[in-house]
């Protein structure tokens, strides 16, 4: 892997020699012109350092590293990202999903983990410095315990909603998926 700045010439057009041009036979080449002009110089594009990088090539600098991906649908993983393409499909080694609920929080091992592009809502490198570092309020707790909790608040969240989208239709509102359903 080779470390490229702005200022190096691009592989495909300096890096490598460039097949010569056909030439009329007996006309004198640019060199032979007395008093013409010098060849010009060959052509570098210029590359932009990785860091500059808004695609999923950004990840080439993560790879191989410990990340925590948290999901669209509210998931947390833990685990080494080992590979990646062009539409920031993940493979993570040694996944774990962590659980939050209220202070607690359990460890759940997925082993090896395909995380689809779109899914991803926000990524980061884990400081290995700190990996064994817990914030003050959370502990850790049995996954029971915690799967327990995090179906109440889960129940609790849809009473909460159906209320509040009880209390917009009298207001005229209406619920997103509380429409006409035309076939």
């Amino acid at each position: 892997m080779e470390n490229l700045t702005i200022h190096d010439a691009s592989p495909a057009l300096g890096g490598t020699p460039q097949p010569p041009h056909q030439q009329v036979p007996g006309a004198p080449t640019p060199q032979q012109q007395p008093g013409g002009p010098p060849p010009p110089p060959p052509m570098t594009v210029p590359q932009l350092p990785p860091q500059m990088f808004t695609t999923a090539a950004q990840l080439l600098d993560l790879t191989d590293k410990k990340l925590m991906v948290s999901l669209r649908d509210g998931r947390k993983l833990i685990g080494v990202l080992r590979s990646w393409d062009q539409f920031a499909n993940l493979v993570l080694q040694d996944t774990i999903e962590r659980i939050y609920v209220q202070n607690l929080y359990a460890d759940i091992q997925r082993g090896i983990f395909l995380v689809r592009g779109e899914n991803v809502l926000l990524l980061g490198e884990i400081d290995l410095d700190k990996d064994d570092y817990i914030p003050e309020p959370f502990e850790q707790a049995p996954i029971e315990k915690v799967f327990a909790l995090q179906k109440q608040e889960q129940e609790e969240r849809k009473k909460r909603d159906k209320r509040r989208r009880a209390k917009l239709q009298t207001h005229g509102f209406e619920g997103e998926q509380s429409g006409e359903t035309l076939f």
